[in-house]
């Protein structure tokens, strides 16, 4: 497989080189000659040419490419150009940068077989890492201890806090829980676990890595 990366700011520089590190053919084109330095050692060849010039990518053997790559930034029309020069060229497979739906759109009425939104999707893989963060905190105690703060998991709803199920199943020992605004550090057998409730669970580090992927 030969790939073409074109656009080679931080995204395409990184698509680029997590191609050439897998051992794929990677040519890399930009208009910035800086930028095509900048990666020319990592590829089999890097390009320094205007995408939108259908004669200079035919020049440059782009029409053998099996599939391309336009990681073009904030150039909606340079992206726009360059996707229609690549599929005049009859390169099949084409992945094509946007940076709003409309964009995308565009894109894929023009042939592109993926659209992809990098900006977008880093902001949800955030948002997720920040919500998950916020049900489940750790804090370590010592090297191999570990404590364990979180929103009560569905699966423990409705569990006694001296059940034998968070040693037995889980290897972890809880030590308070939050109910109705209230921290409850003495327990009783009737004391039930209920939606909404802060537990805190101590155990060793692995046992609180293996629940936090449970939880």
């Amino acid at each position: 497989m030969t790939y073409v990366v074109i656009g080679l700011g931080k995204f395409g520089h990184n698509v680029a080189k997590g191609l050439a590190q897998q051992g794929e053919a990677v040519i890399a084109i930009d208009h910035s000659e800086e930028k095509v330095r900048d990666v020319s050692d990592m590829v089999q060849d890097a390009i320094t040419l205007d995408s939108t010039d259908l004669r200079a990518l035919q020049e440059a053997g782009i029409s053998d490419a099996d599939v391309a790559i336009v990681s073009i930034g904030e150039n909606i029309e340079a992206s726009i150009l360059t996707v229609m020069a690549l599929k005049e060229l009859g390169i099949e497979t084409v992945v094509a940068k946007a940076i709003t739906q409309v964009h995308g759109q565009i894109l894929s009425k023009l042939g592109a077989a993926k659209v992809i939104y990098p900006e977008m999707e880093s902001a949800k893989k955030l948002v997720k890492k920040l919500v998950k963060n916020m049900h489940y905190e750790t804090i370590d105690l010592s090297i191999t201890m570990k404590l364990a703060k979180m929103t009560l998991p569905e699966f423990w709803i409705g569990t006694s806090i001296l059940s034998p199920t968070f040693e037995v199943d889980y290897e972890v020992k809880p030590v308070a829980y939050k109910h109705q605004g209230e921290w409850h550090t003495s327990f009783e057998k009737d004391d039930i676990l209920e939606k909404g409730d802060i537990l805190v669970v101590l155990g060793n580090s692995n046992n609180i890595e293996a629940l936090s992927k449970k939880v």
